[in-house]
């Protein structure tokens, strides 16, 4: 599968272009700048061909398959432009703004038979299979709460993260990691129950958030995310006989060895697994969901952007009075 990249953004750069290139199933065949001098610099060593303009990156007759890692608010536009030239289309995440673009989007690439697969990486990485087994087994009894955390110390101060014009802010950027691990281990009868969005000073996007989500049963769910604070990436799963816990959960690097915490009946086992890279893993299964014309889990990613809606409606609602 020849692939052409949207863009040359730090994420595209530093981790899934060398993923691209080491996958047995893809060839870089282009990518794409407004800049002339970024994209040759890019392609060169990457081995490929530099394209001027997103755009005639879609006008290229020998590409498959996009990638497109540009800010959040562009995502939908070019993911939409993509497929409509008949790409299948791995988009960073989150893949759209509003929900219902996101079905769109989903619809149009099923409509079309192909791909539509939003970057949420960590979900391949074989670690919460494993805890998802040891729950299924019912190593901690009868799920009762789930808690996550995934937290960044702060970035420069011109950094897109912080321009709402561009999709920034907390919730879109590292909440949807605990969001999805949520959705992960409870299932899409996740709804919100309450939020807060918290902006800092001087921001013009929110900085930090919380938010707690219930299922029709009795398991409860509750995520925090901010780009303000010390660094925490993890989750644990609460049960009626047991707990696990997860650290570096979310962006694990590809020679960390991943362990999962069981703690029962007075006693904590540690469990160690081998080293997994989740951006391969993340690669292959794009390259596989192409090759067989499997789409990916497009009910996770339309769950994941109604509930990401509802967090910013609850977190409006509830947001206090400080006019008096």
């Amino acid at each position: 599968m020849r692939i052409g990249v949207i863009g040359c953004a730090g994420i595209a750069v530093r981790r899934m272009l060398p993923a691209f290139a080491a996958c047995p199933d893809i060839e870089i065949a282009a990518v794409a700048s407004r800049d002339p001098a970024k994209a040759g610099q890019v392609a060169e060593h990457f081995g490929c061909r530099p394209v001027h303009g997103y755009a005639e990156l879609l006008e290229q007759d020998d590409i498959q398959a996009v990638y497109v890692p540009l800010p959040a608010a562009l995502h939908a536009r070019w993911a939409e432009a993509a497929l409509r030239s008949g790409r299948h289309v791995l988009a960073e995440k989150p893949l759209t703004l509003d929900h219902r673009r996101t079905a769109e989007l989903l619809e149009l690439a099923g409509g079309r038979g192909l791909v539509l697969m939003e970057n949420v990486m960590f979900v391949h990485h074989h670690r919460h299979r494993a805890v998802e087994r040891l729950v299924a087994d019912g190593a901690i009894g009868e799920l009762r709460a789930f808690h996550a955390a995934f937290t960044i110390p702060p970035l420069p101060d011109d950094d897109i993260r912080y321009d709402p014009e561009l999709g920034g802010g907390a919730l879109a950027d590292v909440g949807i990691y605990p969001l999805r691990a949520a959705l992960h281990f409870l299932g899409d009868g996740l709804d919100v129950v309450g939020a807060r969005l918290v902006r800092g000073t001087g921001r013009r996007v929110e900085t930090s958030g919380a938010a707690l989500l219930g299922t029709a049963g009795t398991a409860t769910a509750q995520i925090t995310f901010g780009m303000e604070h010390a660094y925490r990436s993890s989750y644990e799963l609460w049960g009626s006989e047991g707990s696990i816990t997860v650290d570096r959960a979310f962006t694990p690097p590809a020679d960390h060895v991943p362990v999962i915490g069981l703690h029962r009946g007075g006693t904590a086992e540690e469990i160690r697994l081998e080293p997994h890279d989740q951006v391969a893993a993340t690669v292959a299964a794009f390259a596989a969901a192409v090759r067989t014309g499997t789409p990916p889990d497009t009910g996770a990613i339309l769950r994941q952007a109604e509930l990401l809606d509802e967090i910013r409606r609850s977190a409006s609602r509830d947001e206090p009075d400080r006019t008096g």
